[in-house]
């Protein structure tokens, strides 16, 4: 796979990401079984082996399991850590926490920051995390409690680079304000059935802030990926259909699946968004490589938006 920096950092990944929150089947850790596990293990050295070293998780994902995976996956690769860039996040908390009655809730607190990243660092095995994303937007958050935070986290060597996800422009614009490091990604929904970053000015600042787009969920959740049909119950089910129809006629031109022009097609943009790929299957892990080789024109790149669009552009 070609490379690119995140943001304005030295990080040099690949331009898929590998994401990890289905590694193991579930988000019960009780249910996170040794052959599930190893299940996950295998789905990260596949990413790693067809030629991804951006790997992606968060401390919620089954509820810490996932992180430990990763951790599972470096200690039996060997040199596999050195060649990767490991991004993980903080910032929400499940109902039950720290009192049976605290609601799910977001906490950017200097406090929770620092005992997440030792959290994280602990289940992953690692010393230094490269990337610590900021996970939903906290609405209490303080933007000199969090510069504090990220200060501290990266004079102890703890954490290199900072990023956010699911941050409106403003949000960014607020935050960057008090920190004394950039911000170098924000992680958002992108894909052909979500396509608000193309108008609410998000991507726009990434490219004016050299801030890095991660795309979550970049087939949206499964319906626009290879094999999948789309229910004709579904409410959208008409404009959906036209999507995928139009994506295997672009498939069967390039000799690919689905899923790679989906994802191409979001590599496509200018602000160099990064897919995050969140399969479980080596094999759709290896197919959604060959996305980096499809430059799209742009005629097939706006056929696509407005079938996403379900109308003419004005």
């Amino acid at each position: 796979m070609k490379t690119q920096k995140l943001g304005s950092s030295t990080l040099e990944v690949s331009r898929l990401s590998f994401g990890n929150m289905r590694c193991v089947g579930t988000w019960n850790p009780s249910d996170a079984t040794a052959d599930r596990r190893a299940i996950g293990v295998k789905s990260h050295i596949a990413a790693y082996e067809a030629g991804y070293t951006l790997f992606d998780t968060a401390d919620i994902y089954c509820r810490g399991v996932c992180e430990e995976v990763l951790g599972q996956t470096l200690r039996e690769v060997p040199g596999m850590r050195e060649r990767i860039v490991i991004t993980t996040k903080c910032g929400i908390r499940f109902g039950g926490d720290p009192s049976p009655d605290s609601p799910h809730r977001y906490d950017f607190s200097k406090d929770y920051i620092l005992r997440s990243c030792e959290d994280s660092l602990k289940r992953i095995g690692i010393d230094t995390i490269d990337m610590y994303h900021l996970h939903r937007p906290d609405l209490l958050m303080n933007p000199s409690e969090i510069a504090s935070a990220f200060d501290q986290l990266q004079r102890q060597g703890k954490v290199r680079h900072f990023a956010v996800s699911n941050f409106l422009p403003g949000m960014v614009l607020m935050l960057q304000k008090f920190l004394s490091q950039p911000l170098i990604v924000n992680q958002v929904e992108i894909h052909l059935g979500r396509l608000d970053c193309f108008t609410d000015g998000t991507l726009d600042q990434c490219i004016e802030r050299n801030i890095t787009p991660l795309a979550w969920s970049p087939l949206a959740g499964g319906w626009l990926g290879s094999g999948r049909h789309v229910e004709p119950g579904h409410p959208n089910y008409p404009q959906r259909k036209l999507v995928v129809d139009l994506l295997d006629s672009i498939a069967k031109k390039y000799d690919v699946s689905r899923t790679v022009i989906a994802l191409a097609w979001l590599m496509k943009h200018p602000s160099g968004i990064i897919p995050i790929v969140g399969s479980n299957n080596p094999d759709n892990i290896r197919d959604a490589v060959h996305a980096d080789a499809i430059d799209l024109t742009r005629d097939e790149w706006y056929r696509l938006l407005i079938a996403a669009r379900g109308k003419a552009l004005p």
